[in-house]
């Protein structure tokens, strides 16, 4: 049965897209058919500066990314399901799309953000973002610090608590975004159904995604 946290990352995922989706529309200027794609983010407010610290220990901002494309994904290292599924499917997408064109692919700099600042401290992060790709940074920070990052992104998240102080869950926006490398959004990257395994079907979808607007 889903718990109330993974519901409310459902909600929370959905009506983002959602609002994201109506965002863009009303930004569209009734163009032909035939004009070029445009990035479904383009024009989005999301994004922006922020100051954290990786697995390592070393201080990380979005300055350090610039040049690059951004693969964001907000969660926790501690979440039973959702994250960790999330997570193999976006990352096996990027190796197959790093397999495919690996100068491109080497464009993207994978970056996974806490929600849970409290528990997912440097060395908590370390083995947990090792798990799924050799480039993966994890980033945690202070409340504050880690609460700016989310603001800047629309991400949303709170503390469901739990059967003791120390094994609470917590609700977060369910999304990964791609971002240009002036740190503009781009589109969001498929994540299909959260309570399904992360079939071969998923990371293709991120793949193919990646190769669509990673120039």
């Amino acid at each position: 049965m889903m718990n109330i946290a993974n519901m409310g990352q459902r909600i929370v995922r959905a009506s983002l897209i959602l609002a994201f989706g109506a965002a863009v529309s009303g930004c569209d200027g009734g163009g032909s058919a035939a004009a070029p794609a445009k990035p479904p983010l383009e024009g989005a407010r999301i994004g922006g500066p922020f100051a954290l610290t990786d697995q390592n220990g070393r201080r990380v901002s979005d300055t350090d990314f610039a040049g690059q494309y951004r693969l964001i994904y907000f969660g926790y290292s501690f979440c039973p399901d959702i994250c960790p599924v999330d997570l193999q499917k976006l990352m096996r997408g990027l190796a197959q799309f790093e397999k495919a064109d690996a100068a491109r692919g080497a464009k993207v700099a994978p970056i996974f953000i806490t929600v849970d600042p409290e528990r997912d401290t440097p060395e908590a992060l370390k083995p947990f973002v090792a798990r799924y790709h050799p480039r993966l940074l994890g980033l945690t920070g202070s409340p504050e610090q880690v609460a700016a990052a989310a603001k800047a992104f629309v991400v949303t998240y709170n503390k469901v608590p739990g059967s003791a102080p120390d094994r609470y869950l917590m609700a977060h926006s369910q999304l990964a975004f791609l971002m240009d490398p002036e740190g503009k959004p781009l589109a969001l990257l498929p994540l299909d159904d959260p309570t399904t395994d992360a079939d071969e079907g998923a990371p293709a979808k991120v793949a193919a995604e990646l190769a669509k607007w990673v120039k």
